[in-house]
């Protein structure tokens, strides 16, 4: 019986040492659990990493949009990014641009007219005929910010660089206001167009900008655009109002007056300037459906603004100018694009010392093919003969007071689609000028000039 329950002892206690040796987790489980507690730490650090770097992107963004300026100079080159462009966020942003150049041929080089027909501003007058390429390319940028109430604010900058390797500006300005309602801008920039020449490619009487304008000895074509702006010597201030069809604006442009004239010479004379002129120049215009029209004046406001001293040291203001002008336009293409016609009959009146200016023109476009005429006549109540012969050399058509009248007809026709592209163009330009001058102290002469242009354009 001892035996028994001795052996029964011995049983049981191997028993519990199996089931317990069983409970007990080997190393080998030891270290497997281990690692799967590293794994499971390394998985949460880089979620915790992940986190980081998504708030310092977000606190880099709120930064930028504090101060688009600022850059993060701190942050460790391993954790940039790839180059990537970024944006204010502030407004839409645009970029454009267009490729101009030309190639023009003309019988002469001297001028009928003040601005000679050539984008080479550095080329001079001359008796020989000209043949050359010229042109340029024009790059835009433009902001926007449109508000859901209707408030708008933007800018926009276009500068230029010219086949002579020579940079310029064409616009550079800042506006805002209401859409359909009101409008601010100031800059350099050109206002209402009261002489609209249609596709014109090879008339450029009325230059591009306030400067330059009138060249003394030759004859002018007024074109109110002496304080329209897109001067070399000051900006200008718009404001502009918008009441249905109607349309309001008043432009204001603070510049040096004498650049309006090529070197400063007018009616035979130096011109020094005093002080800055100050023109002003409201426009009313009118528009239901292709149908438009608008009546305009010009004026500078500073007496005494430039002028000369007389043989006797006396003051003579030369700054005293104000012009009128009218435009009617009908744009046929609105309500068919392929056939519809496009027409402006423009008048222009100046009434400025010592001499009185009018022009007037006509031009239609239909079907790429457009034609004009502009008729111009100069009243001229007192000139210096002296002075302006000696620098014309014989070439100026206007050394005595008198009548001169300039005819001008212009035609253009274009190409487009090129190479099957909607962005690019040919234009064929052509013109032919001539005046008939009826001086009071002079023999009764006439001359004429025309010439030739293929225009190439591509935007982008």
């Amino acid at each position: 019986m001892k035996v028994k329950y001795l052996a029964l002892v011995v049983c049981a206690f191997c028993t519990t040492g199996a089931m317990a040796a069983k409970n007990i987790p080997s190393l080998e489980d030891k270290l497997a659990q281990l690692e799967a507690r590293l794994e499971s730490a390394e998985n949460r650090a880089t979620r915790a990493e992940s986190q980081i770097e998504i708030l310092q992107q977000q606190q880099q963004h709120e930064v930028v949009a504090q101060n688009p300026v600022a850059v993060e100079s701190s942050a460790p080159s391993a954790a940039m990014a790839a180059p990537k462009l970024t944006l204010s966020g502030f407004g839409d942003i645009k970029f454009y641009g267009d490729v101009e150049f030309n190639m023009d041929a003309a019988s002469k080089t001297g001028s009928l007219t003040s601005i000679k027909t050539s984008a080479n501003k550095d080329w001079a007058p001359g008796s020989h005929e000209r043949w050359d390429i010229n042109g340029r390319l024009l790059l835009g940028f433009d902001g926007y910010k449109r508000m859901n109430n209707g408030n708008f604010a933007g800018f926009s900058v276009q500068p230029l660089a010219d086949l002579t390797g020579k940079m310029n500006l064409d616009d550079a300005v800042f506006f805002f206001g209401t859409e359909n309602d009101w409008k601010v801008k100031v800059g350099r920039f050109e206002a209402y167009d009261m002489f609209p020449l249609n596709q014109d490619t090879f008339v450029e009487y009325s230059g591009n900008t306030a400067n330059d304008l009138y060249s003394d000895g030759y004859g002018y074509i007024y074109m109110m655009k002496e304080g329209r702006g897109r001067s070399d010597s000051g900006g200008n201030f718009l404001l502009s109002k918008t009441i249905d069809g109607w349309y309001f604006e008043v432009n204001t442009l603070l510049e040096n007056g004498s650049t309006l004239f090529v070197d400063q010479q007018y009616h035979g004379v130096d011109l020094d300037n005093d002080k800055n002129v100050a023109y002003v120049r409201p426009v009313l215009a009118w528009q239901s459906g292709g149908f438009s029209t608008a009546i305009a004046m010009e004026s500078n406001l500073v007496n005494n603004a430039y002028g000369y001293h007389d043989v006797s040291g006396q003051w003579i203001d030369q700054s005293d100018r104000t012009g009128y002008g009218f435009t009617l336009t009908w744009n046929g293409q609105k309500a068919d694009p392929e056939n519809g016609v496009v027409a402006n009959l423009n008048a222009a009146y100046m009434d400025a010392t010592d001499e009185k200016d009018f022009s007037a023109g006509v031009n239609g476009l239909w079907r790429n093919v457009e034609l004009g005429y502009i008729y111009a006549h100069n009243q001229i109540d007192s000139f210096n003969t002296a002075d302006v012969n000696a620098d014309c050399e014989n070439d100026c058509w206007i050394t005595d007071p008198g009548d001169y009248d300039i005819h001008t007809v212009h035609a253009s026709y274009l190409i487009p689609n090129v190479m099957k592209m909607k962005n690019f163009n040919i234009y064929l330009g052509a013109y032919a000028s001539w005046i008939l001058a009826h001086p009071n102290n002079g023999d009764s002469n006439n001359d004429d000039r025309y010439g030739g242009r293929v225009r190439v354009k591509y935007y982008f």
